[in-house]
């Protein structure tokens, strides 16, 4: 009876609304991230200057990619949703769109996106983005309930879309795209690691086991944000030791991971909200900056 009040409210949502709430389901600031890094990978991996069709058709494939296993995992986390104040509102939870509709949709864009990275890009990017949704979707959304080893476990499809964007260019895996996948694997430890201290309170009304709920000191949620941080400074200059930037490149990333490393090291010393929501914010101008320095001085 309560999907079918769900169903009905929904329904009755105007068009613009109803799209809106679709659209919310894609996790777009994500998306874009997802997207911005790929785009890095395939600038970085392309020997020569840069096809811009091919890299707008391997962009469009890996944002549908993207947006298709971010409704699935709203949909597959939809009760979990409901239980915190900061998803709440999310299109499942408060009844704008039923879940089935959430379902058919993000079952929808993956499987086309599959379908066109392998007919419109390369068998290679089809299979990575597989790796994807494996891991996303059937790896880490049911490991977060279960084990705080569920950070590490997502880590590894989130930093595969720079990889995807490599092959995409190039249509094969060499060290240099492992590279952009290392960077992007340990970024995304102080970065998830802030959310969680941030909320904290709502992955525990959840029982989402992240770090910080299982250990409320934050004694190795902090210790971890500093340790991958350091990791990641001398990792993010490896493109410039490879050849595959410049040397603007090398003293960018080394000044870019000592501001990431100076909002990482506060918060970790004072563990407060305020703090990690300065972390969070760090590790957002971070990545897209390093990115895009990188590229440029290719």
């Amino acid at each position: 009876m309560e999907e079918f009040a769900i169903d009905l409210r929904s329904s009755a949502m105007p068009l613009r609304e109803r799209m809106a709430a679709y659209a919310e389901l894609t996790k777009p600031r994500i998306t874009f991230l997802i997207v911005l890094s790929s785009a890095a990978g395939f600038a970085m991996a392309s020997q020569a200057s840069i096809d811009y069709l091919a890299l707008l058709r391997a962009l469009l494939g890996i944002g549908l990619l993207s947006s298709g296993i971010a409704t699935l995992n709203q949909y597959a986390e939809r009760e979990l949703d409901g239980l915190m104040r900061r998803t709440a509102s999310r299109p499942l939870p408060s009844g704008k769109l039923a879940p089935w509709e959430a379902l058919a949709f993000g079952a929808a864009l993956t499987i086309v996106a599959e379908a066109y990275l392998l007919v419109l890009v390369n068998p290679l990017s089809a299979l990575l983005g597989l790796t994807v949704i494996a891991g996303y979707l059937f790896a880490y959304t049911p490991l977060k309930t279960r084990t705080t080893l569920s950070t590490l476990v997502g880590a590894f499809p989130g930093a595969v879309p720079p990889l995807i964007g490599w092959t995409a260019a190039r249509g094969s895996i060499s060290l240099e795209g492992w590279i952009l996948f290392a960077i992007l694997f340990l970024w995304q430890f102080p970065h998830f690691l802030a959310i969680a201290w941030m909320y904290r309170e709502d992955y525990s009304r959840a029982g989402i086991l992240m770090l910080p709920v299982v250990e409320p000191d934050g004694r190795v949620t902090a210790q971890q944000i500093v340790v991958y941080t350091l990791m990641l400074i001398p990792v993010s200059v490896l493109p410039a030791v490879m050849g595959m930037s410049g040397k603007i490149y090398f003293v960018g990333a080394i000044v870019l991971g000592l501001l990431f490393l100076y909002s990482s090291l506060r918060a970790a010393f004072s563990m407060s909200r305020q703090h990690a929501r300065r972390l969070l914010l760090a590790s957002v101008l971070y990545l897209p900056l390093l990115f895009i320095l990188m590229v440029l001085n290719r």
